[in-house]
């Protein structure tokens, strides 16, 4: 039995669940989406890639400001949705919003809850070192991600992966695992767990103090941070290249054996000691450019063993 969703997203993240909903036959009465935003050298309004593909499908797009009016709850509720689907939407929702379709509002969520609840599920799990992360299919309430969880999907980290290479994966299953849900919805068999008590832990924001990269870590740490922070906002480093200190984004590294003081390189290979251990870097990105391997850098660069990024 096909659904008539509200489907709620923004980003890149959202748009397979968008096309999955919709190819599924289910009936998207309506897309909210952040509002177009400046974007690129000559700061021109850039609609979201959730607007972008409603557009394509010729589905009404809203991009209200606020949810929290008289106004947007009547607006919401106009729409006479079965369901909302969330997906990393940007706006908070509040109770009349949730309470708008019959069937409430399911979130679809980077992590397995309630480890990374919050705003960057992807990137912490990275940053932290875990083995595995996944996505969940959760009820959404007035908390933050506290909802109770119907799915989950499971996936392995590998030890170099980062964090656009998890996304990616991560999308694509979270649509496969929401569509299942919308599924199950539909018959009545959809059913939602509670989320322990115990494991929570927050996901914030990326601030940009973060991405400044120290070599006084050990290699393991370092090499979390980098993927983790790959390719955007990008960990990076401040390097002189004869005009001046300029920033320098590491894009992809591998752990390497070595000693030295913290940020000395060790080679002609792109070899950084740390604290412990040391880290080889594998692909970075100058200020302006595009991204190039750390041997093409390197030559161009004219560094050698003994100088310090």
């Amino acid at each position: 039995m096909s659904l008539r969703v509200i489907f709620m997203g923004t980003p890149d993240f959202a748009v397979p669940t968008l096309t999955e909903i919709i190819g599924q036959g289910h009936e998207v009465v309506s897309v909210y989406t952040r509002a177009p935003a400046p974007a690129g050298r000559g700061m021109e309004l850039r609609p979201s890639p959730v607007q972008v593909t409603a557009e394509r499908f010729g589905i009404p797009v809203f991009s209200p400001k606020t949810l929290k009016t008289a106004e947007a709850a009547e607006v919401m509720a106009s729409h006479e949705a079965d369901v909302a689907v969330v997906v990393a939407y940007g706006l908070i929702l509040p109770r009349a919003i949730l309470e708008a379709p019959e069937l409430g509002c399911l979130n679809l969520h980077a992590s397995l809850l309630p480890r990374w609840r919050g705003a960057a599920p992807i990137q912490r799990a990275i940053m932290a070192g875990d083995a595995e992360t996944g996505v969940c299919v959760m009820k959404m309430e007035e908390g933050l991600d506290t909802g109770p969880v119907a799915m989950v999907e499971r996936l392995a980290i590998d030890g170099n992966a980062t964090a656009g290479d998890m996304h990616d994966r991560l999308a694509g299953l979270g649509a496969d695992l929401m569509v299942r849900a919308l599924a199950a919805l539909s018959r009545g068999g959809l059913r939602f767990t509670s989320q322990a008590e115990e494991g929570v832990t927050y996901a914030s924001k990326i601030g940009n103090d973060e991405a400044r990269l120290s070599w006084n870590r050990p290699a393991q740490q370092v090499h979390d941070v980098v993927r983790g922070l790959s390719p955007f906002p990008g960990a990076f480093v401040e390097v002189d290249l004869g005009k001046g200190p300029e920033r320098l984004k590491l894009l992809r590294t591998a752990r390497a054996g070595g000693a030295a003081e913290p940020g000395t390189l060790l080679d002609d290979e792109g070899t950084i000691a740390c604290a412990v251990g040391a880290v080889k870097l594998l692909q970075v990105q100058r200020a302006g450019k595009g991204p190039m391997s750390a041997q093409e850098f390197l030559r161009g660069a004219r560094l050698s063993a003994g100088a310090k990024l």
